[in-house]
């Protein structure tokens, strides 16, 4: 799996989308992020296979990941879920399939997985937004443990703890919202600018490079190509031990976008259905 890919939340708009992940990939991106939630799949297949119809990409140097709602969580409805997003991505696999949210049936979906990963339907199994103790029980009762955890991870929120337990798990660390959505100020960040003039590298370049330095994956989202092409354009750098210190001080504990403690959340999400 590519420690840097491209992520499509909140890319509605078809037409938009489409062009917006055409733009990616003469980027440079290799690694697409999508999920049955988006909406979007189908727009994304449909850039992916015309790039690919071009000539321009072969399937294997591609990296997709798509994800399981909660609606589809259970042995069999996992099974189905995961066609369906096949054919909208006009895929016949998927290079990780994820499971979205940490709630219903997803131990019954779990199963499914491990059953399409033995298939070669899926390449690789994974989950998102698992805490340590809910990721830990998956881990240590099911055949095929996850092989990706997809969490919340920037330079506001470490998740120093949660990452070590995915360490000992053997399980890679996945970052969404690697630049905080742009919240708390993050594109213009004095500890950032600071660390960034160093090395000629902009806040979000330092943002992002930090969490590779941790051997964490990145998953970034932007519709304008000069950031794609920003946000691709840090291999060559390394944060030294300072620069890391101080970006130390910048973790707030907490998460400001989706606090998983708050069962609202467990709610909202319970209550949402995919089509």
């Amino acid at each position: 799996m590519p420690l840097l890919g491209f992520g499509t939340l909140r890319m509605k708009d078809p037409e938009k989308c489409e062009q917006t992940v055409r733009e990616a990939l003469e980027s440079g991106y290799r690694m697409f992020d999508t999920a049955a939630s988006y909406g979007n799949e189908m727009a994304v297949g449909n850039a992916l296979k015309s790039y690919m119809s071009e000539g321009r990409v072969r399937r294997e140097e591609l990296f997709v990941i798509t994800k399981l709602w909660i609606d589809k969580a259970g042995e069999e409805p996992a099974v189905k879920a995961l066609e369906e997003s096949l054919e909208r991505l006009q895929t016949d696999y998927a290079d990780l399939y994820v499971i979205h949210q940490p709630y219903g049936d997803y131990y019954g979906a779990w199963r499914a997985l491990e059953r399409l990963y033995e298939k070669g339907k899926i390449r690789a199994i994974g989950v998102s937004n698992f805490s340590p103790e809910r990721l830990t029980d998956l881990c240590l009762n099911s055949r095929i443990p996850p092989m990706v955890n997809q969490v919340e991870l920037h330079p506001f929120y470490h998740q120093k703890d949660a990452l070590h337990i995915m360490e000992e798990l053997g399980v890679q660390p996945q970052a969404w919202a690697p630049l905080c959505e742009g919240l708390k100020n993050i594109f213009s960040n004095r500890t950032l600018e600071k660390i960034g003039k160093k090395y000629g590298k902009s806040e979000a370049q330092i943002a992002l490079r930090w969490n590779i330095d941790r051997n964490v994956s990145v998953v970034v989202r932007s519709s304008v190509q000069e950031h794609m092409k920003e946000d691709i354009d840090i291999w060559d750098f390394c944060l030294t031990g300072a620069d890391r210190r101080a970006i130390d001080a910048l973790d707030l504990g907490y998460s400001e976008i989706l606090d998983y403690g708050n069962p609202c959340i467990a709610r909202m999400f319970l209550r949402k259905k995919v089509l």
